[in-house]
């Protein structure tokens, strides 16, 4: 019995000491402050990463559809035909729809400079509508970029009030003391940054996404008022496709 008790106690004693000073530790003793910083920030990097991936593929559609409407847009006879290859509720199709309504109600100006500048304010109509579609949500990529640093830096004042606190109760500064407090509010530091870094990255990539997607409208925009205006005479050259290299010739067969 006496080994048996012996064999317990250097188990005990060589077991690994209980880690007291973990992430969840750390927000039980934050209490309410902590779980509503740990909560606040991660609805914020949730909100990021979802506007991210929808922006993203809001713009990739665009893109995809400039990049069919080079090839067949342009081949077309008139505008009414070439939107009619256009997918209904793409950006692009806006621009002609837009420009044709503009056409029809034009023919009312009695002066030939007012129905350029309504067509031209027309189109520019449509494609100040379609940006600012797609910023939508950019702001609050730039809001989280902005604050969530200084939430987490909340979170660590609190932290650091905390273990001044403990100090001033224990009378001294003890690791066990302070570690706590001090863990914690390197933890809402931590956090603050991680949330905050990837929502700035995700702007930037967005709005430079955005800032071509808007040159390619304004160039397409300018074709089409060309087009209206000129009665359908003005197109862009349309690139042709390169034709396939010629298979060579069989060589013939020997008498």
């Amino acid at each position: 019995m006496f080994i048996v008790d012996l064999l317990a106690a250097a188990a005990d004693a060589g077991a690994a000491p209980q880690n007291k000073f973990g992430f969840k530790e750390a927000l039980e003793q934050g209490g309410f402050i902590a779980y509503a910083t740990v909560v606040i920030l991660g609805g914020m990097s949730f909100g990021s990463f979802f506007i991210l991936f929808t922006k993203w593929l809001e713009q990739s559609k665009i893109l995809r559809q400039y990049n069919e409407l080079k090839a067949s847009f342009w081949k077309a006879p008139d505008l009414k035909s070439g939107a009619a290859k256009l997918d209904k509720n793409s950006a692009w199709r806006q621009l002609v729809d837009d420009g044709l309504k503009a056409e029809e109600a034009h023919g009312k100006m009695t002066d030939a400079l007012e129905a350029h500048d309504w067509l031209h304010g027309s189109l520019a109509r449509s494609e100040a509508s379609i940006n600012s579609r797609l910023a939508s949500g950019l702001p609050f990529l730039a809001t989280v970029g902005a604050t969530s640093p200084f939430i987490g830096l909340f979170g660590t004042v609190v932290g650091i009030y905390r273990a001044l606190i403990a100090i001033g109760i224990a009378g001294s500064a003890s690791i066990d003391k302070v570690a706590g407090p001090v863990g914690e509010a390197l933890i809402m530091t931590a956090l603050g940054l991680l949330v905050a870094v990837p929502a700035v990255l995700a702007y930037n990539y967005l709005q430079a996404r955005n800032k071509r997607i808007a040159e390619l409208l304004s160039g397409f925009s300018t074709d089409v008022l060309a087009n209206i205006n000129s009665k359908g005479a003005v197109k862009p050259a349309v690139t042709a496709a390169p034709a396939a290299a010629a298979k060579p010739a069989a060589p013939a067969a020997k008498a």
